[in-house]
């Protein structure tokens, strides 16, 4: 039995959802003709009560795309500087947008609004136009940190009074909602567009939804011709979506228990010399000067236990739809034997 900590994104569909995909009613989704994938996009633009949505094939590709409809080729886009727009989109921004960035030292991934007012670039011929500020909840290597509204709110209000436009890398979205029991409506207020994965924590194999106005979906489907996002007959994985959103939400719930028991087990271990809170389903921690992460990898492999270095200091377990509590209780058993 592999025990596999490295990601969310390694979930197999259930065979629930395969059935789902099975019987998915599609069409052309290029033409706007994919039944599947309009009835996906109308529940999740309800869901956060925002006005439009576009189906995407990743994460990536809707964030990319969110960036390069907000923006023009030389302006300034504000982010955190651990970002996943910015740190592992393989320089999208620049690439895609024709946009450089300002990155921010956050807390735990978390930048706040004194931060980006004081980021703003002056009207100045010499600068880049700051036109967009990207913020990621939960943040991914902020240890699956949430944003807290009230702070949220106060960004939007710099970003009103500055006529910049605000994004949500919302990849982990719904971990924040079940963790923080919000509202998806309440982002739905609060961002100009919002991204949000299925093949995470929702245990999807592929798919991502862009949301925002009319006007800035119809720039959006443009932008993602270009980057080579029409799917033809999508259908079929945002049949797994839908099932998604009725079946694996509230479950969520259960991942973050599985990572808060793992995070209170390597809180105590005598390899582990510090670890980030642990508010949903992403655990990260430091070894002991000394303790090499690969070597400590290498152990857990042999035991078919896999997870990931994030740095040559840190470390990350994931928690998801394919870890049972008796994978984390072998999982804790083994950590004892580790010296």
């Amino acid at each position: 039995m592999i025990i596999d900590f490295r990601s969310d994104t390694v979930t197999k569909p259930t065979p629930h959802m395969l059935d789902a995909m099975l019987k998915a009613d599609v069409g052309d989704d290029v033409f706007r003709e994919d039944p599947t994938v309009n009835r996906l996009e109308k529940k999740m633009a309800a869901i956060f009560n925002m006005e439009s949505a576009l189906w995407c094939a990743s994460g990536t590709m809707s964030n990319q795309v969110a960036i390069a409809s907000h923006t023009r080729p030389g302006d300034e886009v504000i982010c955190e500087q651990e970002s996943h727009v910015y740190y592992y989109e393989g320089g999208g921004i620049a690439f895609n947008a024709g946009c450089q960035t300002k990155t921010l030292a956050g807390d735990r991934g978390r930048i706040n609004a004194r931060q980006v007012l004081a980021s703003i670039n002056p009207d100045d011929v010499h600068k880049s136009h700051s036109s967009l500020v990207c913020l990621e909840n939960t943040s991914n290597r902020g240890g699956g940190s949430c944003y807290e509204l009230e702070e949220i709110e106060k960004i939007r209000t710099v970003c009103d009074e500055h006529h910049l436009k605000l994004h949500l890398d919302g990849a982990r979205l719904y971990n924040a909602l079940v963790a923080k029991n919000e509202k998806a409506a309440e982002f739905g207020k609060l961002f100009h567009s919002i991204s949000v994965c299925f093949n995470k924590g929702l245990g999807c194999p592929a798919g991502s939804i862009l949301l925002g106005t009319e006007t800035f979906i119809r720039q959006a489907i443009r932008v993602r011709k270009v980057f080579g996002g029409g799917m033809r007959q999508a259908g079929f994985l945002a049949a797994t979506a839908l099932y998604a959103l009725d079946h694996h939400v509230e479950r969520l719930a259960t991942d973050h228990q599985h990572a808060k028991r793992i995070g209170e087990a390597l809180q105590k271990h005598p390899l582990v010399k510090n670890i980030l809170p642990v508010e949903t389903n992403l655990v990260i921690f430091e070894l002991i000067d000394g303790k090499d992460p690969k070597g400590f990898i290498t152990s857990l492999k042999q035991e078919e236990i896999l997870l990931l270095t994030i740095s040559d200091k840190r470390l990350r377990i994931v928690t998801h739809l394919d870890i049972s509590s008796e994978m984390v209780d072998h999982f804790l058993e083994t950590l004892k034997n580790l010296h």
